[in-house]
């Protein structure tokens, strides 16, 4: 099949070497506003350029990847289902979640799959923990542990234009738990810090967060996030029932060092990027996006399933400015 990618960025480019690898991906078509980022990919990894998404959705492709920046994102997508392209989008929907609904109703009734990307849902040990949990070999859940903490923050300009940490860190960690358990989220309460680099306060944003999260059956699951881990990018998950307990990221390249005597787990040389961790996640990501696009599976992660993880993001903001409680109910706008 013959795919295109809007924007060749770090995510983009990535995503172009990736889809140059799958045996179903015949040809890339690609197109950035900024002509060399694309141009450059296609020296790299193969494609034809075009100048312009428009150019793009009439290429004759077969399916469409949005790595474009978040604003471009709602304008994209919609383009791609008028075009009757199946569209995969990097998360988020669009900057708020105001034009995240508009996007939501805008699509309602139309047949184009459209795929958003939250990698960690085809990651082997989140699937593996999923399916432990339909399983019910942990029991009835109890508590869940959900971490995220990054070796350094981003630039300035990136944390200015983020949405907060619980918009583009958290949201990760809130999509995993609800896809891991099966469950709504119907209240949380955050709590942030902020003792690193400067120009995040100065943005009104946390740099270290926690977030207690209470899902609709009861069971109680707690989040950590940080950008600052010096020792590298950790990302697990702790899911413990009644009959047994579960953990993923539990493996020799988990960026914590134990001072147990004679313990020398892990053992490995610690994650320090995202890409390195879900390497093949992505893959993974990818390669169910062409199956979507052949249309053999349905969209493993659609824009209501992004929706959701926005609206506790959105929760957990609101909680954390005003030191309370808040339920989904209460920022729900659709």
């Amino acid at each position: 099949m013959r795919i295109g990618i809007l924007g060749l960025g770090r995510i983009g480019a990535f995503h172009a070497e990736t889809l140059s690898g799958l045996d179903v991906v015949e040809s890339l078509v690609l197109t950035d506003p900024f002509a060399d980022a694309a141009k450059s990919a296609a020296e790299r990894f193969g494609g034809e350029v075009v100048d312009s998404p428009e150019a793009l959705l009439a290429a004759g492709v077969d399916g469409v990847v949005v790595a474009a920046a978040t604003d471009a994102h709602p304008g994209l997508i919609l383009a791609g289902v008028e075009a009757g392209i199946p569209v995969f989008c990097e998360k988020p929907v669009a900057r708020t979640m105001a034009e995240g609904v508009q996007v939501l109703k805008a699509v309602e009734g139309t047949d184009v799959p459209i795929q958003i990307g939250y990698n960690r849902r085809f990651d082997t040990g989140f699937v593996n923990a999923r399916a432990a949990v339909q399983s019910g070999e942990l029991g009835k859940l109890h508590t869940v542990r959900s971490t995220t903490l990054d070796p350094a923050p981003p630039p300035a300009a990136y944390i200015a234009a983020s949405g907060g940490i619980f918009r583009d860190c958290s949201v990760h960690d809130f999509d995993i738990i609800r896809w891991v358990t099966g469950r709504e989220v119907v209240e949380v309460y955050a709590v942030g810090g902020n003792r690193g680099a400067e120009y995040i306060k100065e943005a009104g944003d946390a740099d270290t967060t926690g977030a207690i999260l209470t899902l609709d059956d009861g069971t109680i699951a707690v989040v950590s996030n940080s950008r600052h881990n010096a020792r590298g990018y950790d990302v697990r998950m702790e899911i413990h029932g009644f009959t047994d307990s579960i953990a993923v990221g539990l493996e020799d390249k988990l960026p914590l060092r134990s001072v147990e005597p004679g313990v020398t787990f892990p053992a490995g040389t610690p994650h320090d990027f995202f890409m390195d961790r879900f390497t093949a996640a992505y893959r993974a990501e990818l390669t169910a996006f062409t199956e979507v696009v052949a249309g053999a599976r349905p969209s493993p992660c659609t824009i209501a399933d992004a929706l959701e993880a926005g609206w506790i993001a959105d929760a957990c903001t609101l909680s954390l400015h005003e030191h309370r409680p808040v339920t989904i109910a209460e920022v729900r706008t659709a």
